[in-house]
């Protein structure tokens, strides 16, 4: 019941920034619309963003959160371990922030090849540059939120992001307002909305008794085990953030590409963030907790649950993705300077992103098998195979099936993933084995999602039709979305 009560807690946090960050997006196409700069943004977004899942949320909260709990749980000098981590953190990240803004135009190449040659290529360098020491602030945010869960209070770090989503949205408002252009306001945002969330935890984590200061850096035993734990992770992470890598590379090759790829993992992202991201930030501390009390039954119940949970809310929503994307896509874009074919493009990625959820949520739910018992380099091996698999499908089907490559290669990659993790499992033995209760429950939200897929798609076969009235395709998606959960339920 305690780990049902903090995913709820988590899950609600988190269906409001992705709401938020839904209606942010929503501005951003309606305002900037697809085309070079909001490419641009989007590359140079992605650039702050893609270091701190590789090292903070990644690496660090992968190896920090269980030895810390287990710190807690003994009583061996938690405090002085949070102050070594938050001290050695900061140090990497000055000096990564440093470089990172001086070879701007290194990275940007990098990241988006296909940029060279045109105005988008020094778009997203002047964007970078901007927005790139939000990669300090925002690593320091995720360690504390890492910290503050170990100790089980979620709320606040779940929060969070909220403000980031309200102050790009508060942005784009007053530029509108203003007469002035939205790109400007909304890249000099982030940095600000960087600040703001790192001075809300690190109150936050102080009101909890978690001492936070700066000390001198120094490479102690217990810094060198949490880097050895560490680099699998940051490995393992890394080729993950190399998987988008490739995406974004083979997309930007094609004009509008990165902004539809964009929009189509945004609206997916809204349920992986729900449910997958929030099931596995509870879980985590949780099989911690259990493993290093020797609670194997209750780490067998609460991995359980969690995946019984996970895809109870997963299934369904990736089936209404893959069945009527472009209403729910329509109802939600189309406006502004979106048309319709823009819409139509992030319908068809939208579709293939949907066969993914599950794979993308059910990732969430099995790694922390493996980090609650320190095991990182497992998933990084796994990892690397996924990588390879994405990659070749990515360049491969560049030709053939032109931008939509690399969603398709996201998506085999990530049930490639799935399959690997859950074989690898196996040495957990009964931890890892979901019970015959929460299977029998698994199998009937199956069904009852496949029901609900056939429904959507009969009724949207019968009365869908397009119309140039934004109001009434609004209420045509909101009413198939609201249709969709009275079936389901």
């Amino acid at each position: 019941m305690k780990l049902f009560q903090n995913i709820l807690t988590v899950g609600i946090w988190t269906l409001m920034s992705r709401i938020l960050g839904l209606v942010r997006d929503i501005l951003l196409l309606a305002f900037i619309g697809v085309g070079p700069v909001l490419d641009a943004f989007i590359v140079a977004f992605r650039l702050p963003n893609m270091f701190r899942r590789l090292f903070a949320e990644g690496a660090f909260n992968a190896a920090f959160v269980p030895i810390y709990t287990k710190r807690l749980q003994s009583g061996e000098k938690a405090e002085s371990f949070v102050l070594e981590a938050v001290s050695g953190l900061t140090f990497v990240l000055l000096i990564g922030t440093g470089l990172g803004m001086i070879f701007m135009p290194g990275l940007v190449w990098v990241t988006a090849s296909g940029f060279s040659g045109d105005q988008r290529f020094e778009l997203a360098v002047e964007y970078g540059k901007i927005m790139f020491p939000y990669i300090f602030l925002i690593s320091l945010t995720a360690l504390l939120s890492g910290a503050l869960n170990a100790h089980g209070r979620f709320s606040m770090a779940a929060a969070a992001p909220i403000f980031l989503n309200i102050i790009i949205i508060t942005a784009l408002s007053l530029a509108w307002f203003l007469r002035q252009e939205p790109a400007f306001f909304v890249v000099w945002s982030i940095p600000i909305a960087g600040v703001v969330q790192l001075s809300l935890l690190w109150w936050n984590a102080r009101q909890s008794g978690i001492m936070v200061k700066l000390i001198r850096p120094k490479l102690s035993p217990d810094m060198l085990h949490l880097i050895t734990v560490a680099i699998p992770a940051a490995l393992s992470n890394g080729i993950v953030q190399i998987n988008l890598l490739v995406g974004t590379i083979v997309a930007s090759f094609f004009p509008g590409a990165v902004s539809w790829l964009y929009g189509a993992d945004r609206l997916y992202q809204l349920p992986l963030g729900i449910v997958g991201i929030s099931v596995g930030i509870v879980l985590l501390p949780e099989l911690s907790k259990r493993l290093h009390a020797g609670d194997r039954a209750g780490a067998k119940v609460a991995f359980s649950r969690a995946s019984e949970i996970s895809f109870a809310l997963s299934f369904p929503a990736s089936v209404a993705l893959f069945v009527i994307p472009l209403p729910l896509v329509s109802a939600l874009f189309e406006h502004g300077a979106t048309d319709r074919n823009d819409v139509e493009a992030i319908s068809l990625a939208c579709s293939i992103y949907g066969l993914g959820l599950p794979a993308f949520v059910l990732q969430k739910v099995l790694q922390p098998l493996y980090f609650s018992q320190e095991n990182t380099k497992s998933p990084f091996r796994f990892a690397l195979i996924a990588m390879i698999i994405n990659g070749v499908l990515a360049i491969g089907l560049m030709k053939p099936c032109g931008w939509i490559a690399p969603a398709i290669a996201v998506t085999v990659s990530a049930w490639l993933m799935v399959g690997l993790l859950a074989i690898g499992a196996r040495e957990f033995s009964d931890v890892a084995r979901i019970s015959k209760v929460s299977q029998n429950r698994m199998i009937r939200i199956g069904f009852a999602a496949i029901g609900m897929g056939i429904a959507l798609w009969s009724i949207d076969s019968f009365i869908g039709t397009y119309t140039e009235r934004t109001l009434i395709r609004v209420l045509y998606g909101f009413s198939l979305a609201f249709a969709g959960l009275a079936i389901y339920s």
